[in-house]
């Protein structure tokens, strides 16, 4: 048996479907498809049609399936529609408030209800990866930025970490380097 668990697939809930009706019971249509018991009995289960009682029915068992596996996972915050999403938007556009001040005023106007507030990630992330179209471009254009866009070609240095020259270059106007000063050294000419 492979300990890799992949979902059934049409032709395995026919092949439920043709042995259930057979009379076979489920650790033997497990045995034949290779599968786990539990994942037969789940799949039976699932495809069960109430009317006829014992039943399987595979397109209801898929869609089953297919309507628990939409229900999980972490629910979004800010749906389109809804009062914090418009918020949201509001105090972006219109506002020209931050994603961080944004944030922390939910924090001091719901501080005892978690469902009313969101962290400044997720208005970034409701930004870049939900909307679409002329909303998204907006929402970006009005957002701060701490630090201003890049200008192509603006250090001599690009291949060098930081814009600094390599090490082994002199600096223009100063032909011979000095050797390293130890504390309590002074240069030869200085006072």
């Amino acid at each position: 048996m492979d300990t890799r668990y992949q979902h059934l697939s049409d032709q395995e809930r026919a092949v439920i479907l043709s042995e259930r009706s057979r009379g076979s019971s489920a650790r033997a249509i497990s045995r034949l498809l290779g599968r786990s018991p539990s994942t037969v009995t789940r799949e039976l289960a699932r495809g069960q049609v109430l009317s006829a009682g014992t039943a399987y029915c595979p397109t209801q068992g898929a869609q089953q399936y297919r309507d628990r596996r939409r229900r999980c996972g972490r629910r979004t915050k800010l749906v389109e529609g809804e009062w914090l999403h418009r918020y949201m938007r509001d105090r972006l556009c219109y506002w020209q408030w931050s994603s961080e001040q944004i944030s922390g005023r939910l924090a001091c106007m719901y501080p005892d209800d978690p469902e009313s507030r969101v962290s400044h990630d997720t208005i970034y992330a409701a930004i870049y990866a939900h909307p679409k179209g002329s909303l998204k471009h907006e929402l970006i254009r009005t957002l701060r930025r701490q630090k201003p866009q890049r200008l192509a070609g603006r250090s001599e240095h690009l291949s060098c970490p930081g814009g600094l020259p390599p090490a082994d270059e002199a600096p223009a106007g100063d032909p011979t380097p000095e050797p390293d000063l130890q504390p309590g050294q002074q240069r030869d000419g200085l006072p």
